[in-house]
């Protein structure tokens, strides 16, 4: 073959730089964000807040309000006070707070104001948080032990899984002490047994049964009906969680009214102590649109977090006309990428309350009337709405978050799918989901709602769902099944 030059002519679609930051911009978080615009200030000069532009505008050079930049689009400053000065400096007003701040240290102290400390004084830190086994460790700092012991109970501890239960074979200890210490297994048990007394009580156990009785032990003598507690626990668990107390009362030789107070008992204690002290941080999230309801109907609202507003340093902005050349095309490079950002930034606010508008809207019945109203809805009924592709919808859904009166809900948790109605509609597997799990909530204690029983309630008022459909809907809310719900009252 020889080689040849051919001209072909095809259309693709190429991403700018600008509308790949629109992009990236928009599928973060506000917390992402205000992350990534802090990293832009500091490495970009073109780039400041508005309440900076009155210090950042040495001898009178900023412009008037609302001046045009070479794009035509208008950047904002506030307004200057009046009869403030044109050329403010920025050492003298340090030097008098530190002139002010002797003379008030120079006088009594009982003639200083007592109240409680500014949030410039200091910046209040979240205390670190111990987990289980910091806690352990620091209870066995406290207790008299041997340096040997000391050492097998620093394994054990490090062993303990999250619900507070020891798993790992006595081996697997040894061979982790054997460069220190030759362990007998009888040594590591009896260090287990220590640490089973610890807060919370029961932890090192390896079985449920063993964590029980460990914490039935704690008891007083004279409890009513430990005994009898202690005899079910060690020898009758299966019947405990079936709830078969005819057959618990036979087993152990008690009574009724003595089963009931056993029973009671074994309730009061904890399956999983080692949950009880979590290292995990609260999560907290801020709402980027708020949904409220005004003159009969439901409005929508940034929040201030999700609209920023950056402006253009105009001093920094007027040197590069005198600028040398090298210098003046960073500049230039500088303030093209900054007029990117905040309009991408307006982008990202106006796409962000587009898409919470036609949420509220779709969603208006859950707001009003709670879960079981939720609608069916899905990313292409918003997308058609706001005139945006699917794709766009998405990213706006992600790590969004929505304030109702009903409580604060990711953008996604108002999207789901939809199962047909006898009247020729849909429902909202949302919906759905709050019908089964009032279901279940009413149901009796003694006798659970199969799944099968659940599908034929959901059928009889009027939606189509089959038992397997219900299966799933139950395990997505964690909810065990029939056999497994029947609780101990």
């Amino acid at each position: 073959m020889k080689p040849a030059l051919n001209l072909r002519l095809n259309q693709q679609l190429a991403l700018t730089p600008q509308l790949q930051q629109a992009i990236r911009l928009l599928q973060l978080s506000s917390v992402e964000l205000e992350m990534e615009l802090r990293e832009a200030l500091e490495s970009n000069p073109l780039l400041e807040l508005p309440d900076e532009q009155q210090e950042s505008a040495p001898n009178g050079d900023a412009p008037a309000n609302g001046s045009a930049d070479g794009n035509g689009s208008t950047e904002y400053e506030p307004p200057r006070a009046t009869g403030e000065s044109e050329a403010p400096t920025t050492e003298a007003p340090d030097r008098d707070r530190e002139e002010d701040r002797y003379e008030a240290l120079d006088g009594s102290f009982d003639s200083m104001p007592r109240g409680p400390a500014s949030d410039d004084d200091f910046e209040p830190q979240e205390p670190e948080r111990q987990d289980l086994r910091d806690h352990l460790l620091w209870q066995l700092n406290l207790t008299p032990m041997s340096a040997r012991d000391g050492a097998i109970a620093v394994a054990l501890i490090e062993a303990i899984d999250d619900d507070g239960y020891f798993h790992e074979p006595v081996e697997a200890i040894q061979q982790g002490l054997a460069m220190l210490y030759a362990v007998e297994a009888d040594e590591i048990e009896a260090v287990r047994h220590r640490i089973q007394r610890f807060d919370p009580i029961g932890v090192a156990s390896r079985n449920l049964r063993e964590c029980l009785l460990v914490q039935l032990d704690a008891f007083e003598p004279d409890v009513d009906c430990l005994a009898i507690a202690r005899a079910i626990v060690a020898d009758h668990l299966e019947s405990l969680a079936k709830n078969d107390r005819a057959k618990l009362a036979r087993a152990v030789k008690a009574s009724p009214e003595q089963i009931d107070t056993a029973v009671q008992l074994i309730r009061a204690l904890d399956p999983k102590p080692g949950a009880s002290v979590s290292s995990a941080a609260p999560e907290y999230v801020a709402p980027d649109a708020y949904a409220f309801r005004s003159q009969g109907r439901w409005q929508v609202s940034l929040a201030p977090g999700c609209q920023p507003h950056l402006a253009i340093n105009r001093h920094y902005e007027s040197l590069i006309a005198r600028a040398q050349r090298d210098d003046a095309s960073y500049l230039r490079g500088q303030l093209q990428e900054a007029r990117w950002l905040i309009k991408s930034l307006k982008t990202r606010a106006e796409t962000i309350l587009k898409v919470a508008q036609a949420i509220v809207q779709a969603q208006s019945a859950f707001l009003d009337y709670g879960p079981e109203a939720m609608r069916p809805l899905v990313l292409k009924d918003v997308a058609e709405e706001i005139g945006m592709h699917e794709s766009t919808v998405s990213r706006v859904t992600t790590r969004k978050f929505l304030y109702t009166p009903r409580g604060t809900f990711e953008f996604k948790h108002f999207f789901s799918s939809g199962v047909s109605t006898v009247d020729g509609g849909s429902a909202s597997a949302t919906a759905i989901q709050a019908m089964i799990k009032k279901l279940i909530e009413g149901e009796p204690s003694h006798k659970p709602l199969s799944d099968q029983v659940l599908a034929e309630e959901l059928n009889r008022r009027g939606i189509n769902v089959a038992r397997r459909t219900v299966a799933k809907y139950r395990e997505a809310m964690n909810i065990a099944a029939s056999n497994e719900r029947c609780r101990i009252s």
